[in-house]
């Protein structure tokens, strides 16, 4: 399921929507990556992230998202060695560059293209990241807005005003994974630890970019792969009950970026069981890839949306790939135009 809402397909290998918009966008900052990706501590964080969920797939290896990392060096070997000066390492990677030109020049293979695009990125990140995970020029009302935890590296709050750093630097797509809502029991425990990770910084982060001016041209879209059952399983006491996995219908949330204030589009029926039409009876049948029906969304209407608010018709944003073209919504997809500006 994390791999269908994160790529569009339930086949490994295809890009993510990150790879995709970075295929699609570019970057504004030649200094750090087109898309980034943070893991926040979690509570709970029991559940497995893979590469391929931030993955180009068949693109090139240059819309990978960058994994930013919550100990250490914010990106892997970020600093040179005890010994390794700065002029020392662009001498490694001239020699370097050199060698894969070669090799280009032999196989012709774009992959070598974007290893020297890579590496050279990677120069340039050793100046300009420990500038943006450097928080001390953070002001005093800026933590109180984000809270505490904004102070610990690491955390789903650090995480967020981290990305509004990375917005203020021309960094367009930002990804922030928190693990740790598989509750098939202890719920009450654990779903409240989560929130209290995830509320105040949510918030924070949708005031900070208003203040700046930044959220009219910055789309936020906080959501999972499924929701929860709204009947319990495991133990059926007050503090210790779970719910199950629920795809059939769920919550996401977008803020800014051409998205109207305000409004709920969709519904369930009363049991939270099944989509339903505006007067609370179920659709029938369900609303699939194939069959849309107003009021209802799929993953390739979510992905078509959020492509059209950031200026791409997902129809034409294609990557031929073993003798056809690809999208990111298949055959598939609406622009939900209800929830426009």
């Amino acid at each position: 399921a994390i791999t269908y809402i994160q790529t569009g397909s339930q086949v490994p290998g295809r890009p993510s929507l990150g790879a995709w918009l970075s295929y699609g966008l570019g970057s504004l900052n030649r200094n750090l990556p087109h898309y980034v990706v943070m893991h926040a501590r979690s509570h709970h964080a029991e559940q497995s992230l893979f590469n391929r969920l931030w993955g180009p797939g068949f693109l090139s290896s240059e819309h990978q998202g960058i994994l930013m990392r919550s100990q250490g060096d914010p990106v892997l070997y970020l600093s040179n060695p005890t010994g390794v000066t700065g002029a020392d390492r662009r001498r490694q990677l001239d020699a370097l560059a050199a060698l894969n030109q070669e090799q280009y020049r032999q196989f012709g293979d774009p992959e070598i293209l974007a290893r020297i695009q890579q590496h050279e990125m990677a120069y340039r990140m050793q100046t300009s990241v420990p500038e943006l995970t450097d928080l001390s020029s953070e002001s005093a009302h800026t933590f109180e807005l984000y809270g505490d935890d904004a102070r610990v590296p690491g955390t789903f709050a650090a995480c967020c005003l981290n990305a509004r750093r990375l917005v203020e630097r021309g960094v367009r797509n930002i990804q922030i994974f928190h693990r740790g809502w598989d509750a098939h029991g202890n719920l009450p425990r654990e779903h409240g630890d989560q929130s209290r990770d995830i509320d105040q910084a949510c918030a924070a982060l949708i005031k900070d970019l208003k203040q700046r001016g930044l959220l009219n041209e910055t789309l936020v879209v906080w959501g999972g792969e499924f929701g929860r059952t709204a009947y319990c399983q495991g133990n059926l006491t007050r503090e210790n009950y779970g719910r199950d996995h629920h795809p059939r219908c769920f919550t996401t949330w977008f803020a800014g970026g051409g998205i109207r204030p305000g409004i709920t589009y969709g519904r369930s029926d009363d049991y939270g069981y099944n989509i339903a039409h505006d007067d609370g009876t179920a659709m029938s049948p369900q609303p699939s890839k194939d069959t849309w029906t107003p009021g209802s969304m799929h993953i390739h209407d979510l992905n078509a949306t959020i492509l059209h608010l950031l200026g791409i018709d997902h129809r034409r944003l294609t990557f031929r790939y073993q003798g056809r073209d690809f999208r990111l919504t298949d055959v598939h997809g609406h622009v939900i135009r209800d929830i426009l500006v």
